[in-house]
């Protein structure tokens, strides 16, 4: 059980491990910090936090642990500001979507730290944000990824690994290099696919025409372009030297269609459609 956990951003992501660990009455206490005091409020209304800080050093006062669960530009403005506050016996954690960037604040900003700082990445979430949006089931059999270093304290990696398990999910290790590869292919490039395609949409002369006809398959693949701008702008900076490859293969991929199409290739089309059915078939259908 975790006594006492400072949680640094009570959103979606930090608010749901939250209400996940009290579910499970493993930790005695939550304190919670918002840039914005309106935000924590909200967070302890729902029950998301016990107590809130009004500064960092205030939060993390006495905790065992540290989650930051703050968008990724202000990763290492936080570490920052709770550096000099850290005792031998804190460990720390994080959510962000992207590994290198965080890892490499760590260890500029929490220096001899950075061993207890164990980086992690829930696979779970919702176009939704805010304490408003937070679900106590949200990592219930979801995978979360941790990315220690080969430094890393090994009693930091089994706190946070069991912190994880707590809250109902699979806990696996990855190197940060893996991580923001296969993020970068299946959850960046959809989220840029999707925003990129409404804001098409969004600039025509006829937009308002073509989103009221709008079907199922538009909201499904578009579902996610309501998730946070500032959140996935982010994202996109920090993890472009892996989005970038994937993003020029989808620009390859896409010429290819387009000249299938332009060249009546049907049997070129059909071959790419049935192998991405198959594909797709096999890995989500077998988990229904």
């Amino acid at each position: 059980m975790i006594k006492r956990l400072a949680l640094i951003g009570t959103g979606l992501i930090g608010g749901s491990l939250a209400l996940a660990l009290k579910s499970a009455n493993y930790a005695e206490h939550i304190v919670g910090y918002n840039l914005d005091l309106a935000v924590s409020e909200q967070a302890k209304s729902r029950g998301i936090i016990d107590s809130i800080a009004e500064t960092i050093p205030e939060a993390i006062q006495s905790a065992n642990v540290i989650v930051l669960a703050v968008p990724m530009g202000a990763m290492a403005t936080v570490m920052t500001a709770l550096a000099p506050h850290l005792t031998n016996d804190m460990v720390l954690t994080d959510v962000g979507s992207v590994k290198a960037c965080v890892a490499q604040a760590a260890e500029q900003e929490l220096q001899a730290n950075h061993v207890r700082f164990i980086p992690g990445h829930p696979i779970a979430g919702t176009e939704q944000s805010g304490p408003a949006a937070a679900l106590a089931t949200l990592y219930q059999q979801q995978r979360v990824v941790l990315t220690p270093g080969e430094d890393a304290d090994q009693q930091a990696v089994t706190i946070i690994e069991a912190m994880w398990q707590a809250a109902g999910a699979e806990v696996v290790r990855l190197s940060v290099a893996q991580h923001d590869a296969m993020l970068a292919a299946t959850s960046h490039l959809p989220h840029i696919l999707a925003f990129n395609l409404v804001s098409l949409l969004a600039q025509g002369p006829d937009a308002d025409d073509v989103l009221n006809y709008a079907a199922g398959g538009f909201r499904d693949f578009s579902r996610i372009a309501s998730s946070h701008p500032a959140m996935w702008r982010d994202i996109c900076l920090t993890n472009r030297e892996a989005i970038l490859p994937i993003l020029a293969d989808y620009q390859q991929q896409l010429t290819h269609i387009k000249t299938a199409i332009e060249q009546q290739q049907g049997e070129a089309l059909l071959t790419l459609f049935e192998q991405a059915k198959q594909m797709r078939d096999a890995r989500f259908l077998a988990e229904k």
